[in-house]
């Protein structure tokens, strides 16, 4: 077995995460015998693995979006207000230990002081409620998952060359 995937291969896979059946994915990767192509590549464990390894990483990406957008709606803004009031003092607060996640924008104003804006948290939960009604992953899943199932329980029809 190769030690990594080609870049058609890699072109197949990433076809194929982006909803095109395995067959259309062959054939915008180039293979000349699409379905054939799909049905071979869908077979092989280093593809399944591939496909495995990049749903995990875009469903690690839309948590970490999610945890953003989380620390957003319900972050604290206590060290924001500590910052406003040390502006003052002769004792400032050091940036460098606050928590400023939620603020959006920070301004001296010409008379004095310190303006702060924050992100808008109604718009962080809105957000989150799209991202979490949205699972574009989910169904090409499901597709990939019973892709991969029949692919497995298919057995190579005689006379069909396997070889790459």
């Amino acid at each position: 077995m190769a030690k990594g995937l080609t870049d058609k291969e890699k072109l197949f896979c990433t076809y194929l995460r982006l909803g095109h059946c395995g067959r259309e994915a062959a054939a915008k990767s180039g293979y000349r015998n699409p379905e054939r192509a799909a049905m071979r590549l869908l077979q092989r464990a280093d593809v399944q693995a591939f496909l495995a390894k990049e749903k995990k990483t875009a469903e690690d990406t839309q948590a970490e979006v999610l945890a953003g957008y989380r620390r957003l709606a319900f972050g604290s803004v206590s060290d924001a207000v500590r910052l406003l009031q040390s502006s003052d003092e002769t004792d400032p607060a050091d940036p460098e230990t606050l928590d400023l996640f939620s603020v959006a924008e920070l301004k001296r104003p010409k008379g004095g002081g310190l303006e702060i804006k924050f992100f808008d948290r109604l718009k962080a939960l809105e957000r989150m409620e799209q991202l979490s009604l949205r699972t574009p992953n989910e169904s090409a899943a499901a597709f990939f998952a019973a892709l991969g199932g029949a692919a497995q329980q298919t057995e190579p029809t005689e006379g069909l060359d396997h070889a790459r």
